[in-house]
Order: C-alpha cells, then structure tokens, then sequence
C-alpha cells in the first residue's frame, strides 16, 4: 500500500482541530518493462484481480464436484467415483413377470400363429390428409399452415404385399425373454429405436409377429427410403460404420457385384426389392433413429413407448410415425 498525502486533500477537522483527514488509496505494483529497458511498475485493478481469483475458485469447485458426482460426458469410469444405484424389488418382480409373459406369447405364436390378431385380407381407412401446392418452395412449412384437405384411402397393414417394410425397435430390453432377443438380433434390431429394410415374406412375416410387441413395422413410400438412406444411411465397409457422404462409397462396396454406383441406384434397388436387395440391406448398418418422445415425456408425462396402437402391423402409417424419428 502507498500513502498518498495532498495537501490540497487534506482537511482539518472541525470538531477536533488536531485530527487530519488523510485520503489513503491501494495499489498493486507489476514489475513490467518500459521503453527506455527499465523496470516499470503497471497497476492493475483490485476488480481484475477478484474477478480471476473468482474464476479459479469456481473451477477448483466444478472439478471437485465432478469427481464426487460425474454426470454426463464428465463422467469418471473408477470404482472410487461409482455411484449405487437402488433397484426395488418390485421392479425385479414386474420383470420376471413381464419375461415369463413374453416367452409364453412367443411358443404360442410360434405353434399357432396370431390367431385371432391373424388379417388374411388388406385393410384399408378413409384418413384426411392437407392439400400442399405442387409450386411451394418450402413443403413442409406449407403442409403445415395448410387448410385445405382431401380424402384418401391409407392401408393399415401389409397383407397380400410382396414389397419391402421398414421395421424399427420402439422399446429397451427390460422384461424381455431370451427367445425374444434373439429374434430381434437375427432381425438385427438390437438397440432400440434402429431400423432395417426386410423383405416381406412369408419367413420374414412370421419372425415379425413373434416379435411384434417390440416392433413397429409398414411399407414405406420412396420418399421416405430416399430421406432415411440420405440424411441417417451408414454403410458397412471392412466392418466398420461410415457415413453415405460420398458416392464413391456406394460405388467400391457394391459396383463391381451390383451394379450400384450412387444413392439413387440403392434407394431404387431398396424400394424395388430387386434381385440385388438382400445385398443392398446388408450393407445399409441399421439406421439410429431419435425417440419420438423426449426423457421429459417418459418421467414427468408418464408416456411411455411401446403402447397398443404404436407396435406391430402399421401398413402405411408407418412414414407418420418415422418421420418423427428422423
């Protein structure tokens, strides 16, 4: 601390003539370097100065909160770091329950088929659907401030139909059996919310209802193959997971068996269930779509996946319900 002391500051009292009133003021001296190439003194404010001691004291208490309670991307992998997590009985037992369901469902579907859930004839509804002009820039702001609306007719499932159907895992793991599990993974539908291309057959159909309550499965229009492969397809090259970024990709994996040198060629062979489409679905990895409702949703809400009218045979109303995934 420097005393400074002016005389022009400095007041006598009045109450107490021999009491002076001293103006004191505070300084920090940095050494520095001048331009003569002697050593400076530069003063550097007390607000500075409490501000970085603010900022260091902040993150020496994030990192200790870390250690104590990771979360997130900082989470650490260490037993010292590890945190208990409480399981209620009850849920172990509604687990139990919900296996030894599942198994049962599955032996008799297997043994019987679907019985009286069993359609032998293609179903179709009226549905009302918004008019969008064909010369609108932007569709999808138009679909939605549309008024106008027309009637069509929407099939409900995929009786009678020698295409391709896109088949997509709407719920975890918990409460399934292992016969479930092992369907879903010759399916390759192992995590939830992944999708594949399936040729609909009569094997494939069967493997479909032994899983149903797990999946939701429809035809897709070509529109909606065409914006899946491009905005969420990975292909498979030396077993490895790489982005459709570029047809070059496309060209090295499946040109010199197939044919195929470009998106379009695969989203035609896809939608076309050409004779090149088991092919093409092997090399397409299982596209990773987004939960249709949010972890706020799930919580708060109580709305959870997997509900009745959300698996199983969905025909055409599968594109509505993949459109809020992509």
């Amino acid at each position: 601390s420097i005393l400074h002391c002016n005389n022009s500051q400095n007041k006598r009292c009045t109450a107490d003539p021999g009491i002076f009133q001293v103006t004191i003021k505070t300084y920090l001296i940095m050494p520095s370097t001048d331009n003569n190439g002697g050593r400076g003194l530069p003063l550097v404010p007390e607000a500075v100065l409490k501000k970085r001691h603010d900022m260091d004291e902040m993150k020496a208490h994030r990192a200790a909160q870390a250690l104590s309670n990771p979360r997130g991307n900082r989470k650490v992998f260490s037993s010292k770091t590890k945190i208990t997590k409480v399981i209620k009985p009850e849920k172990f037992v509604s687990r139990g329950r919900s296996r030894r369901n599942h198994e049962i469902r599955y032996n008799r579907v297997l043994k019987k088929g679907m019985q009286k859930r069993a359609s032998t004839t293609k179903e179709t509804k009226t549905k009302e659907v918004p008019v969008v002009a064909d010369n609108s820039e932007d569709k999808s702001t138009a679909l939605a401030l549309s008024e106008e609306t027309k009637t069509v007719q929407v099939t409900t499932n995929c009786v009678g139909t020698n295409t391709v159907v896109f088949a997509v895992r709407i719920r975890d793991g918990a409460g399934m059996s292992r016969k479930v599990r092992r369907a879903l993974g010759h399916l390759r539908l192992r995590n939830p919310h992944e999708g594949v291309f399936i040729r609909y057959n009569d094997s494939n159909a069967k493997m479909l209802h032994l899983v149903e309550p797990f999946v939701a499965y429809g035809t897709p229009s070509k529109s909606l193959v065409n914006d899946l492969i491009r905005q969420r397809g990975h292909g498979k090259v030396d077993g490895k997971r790489v982005p459709l970024t570029d047809n070059t990709i496309i060209e090295k994996a499946l040109g010199d068996d197939t044919g195929m040198i470009c998106v379009e060629d695969l989203v035609h062979e896809i939608y076309s269930v050409g004779d090149d489409f088991s092919k093409a679905s092997t090399f397409l990895w299982p596209f990773r779509l987004t939960a249709p409702r949010s972890k706020f949703q799930k919580e708060k809400l109580n709305q959870k996946d997997g509900k009745r009218e959300e698996y199983g045979d969905k025909g055409e109303e599968i594109e509505e319900y993949i459109r809020l995934m992509l």
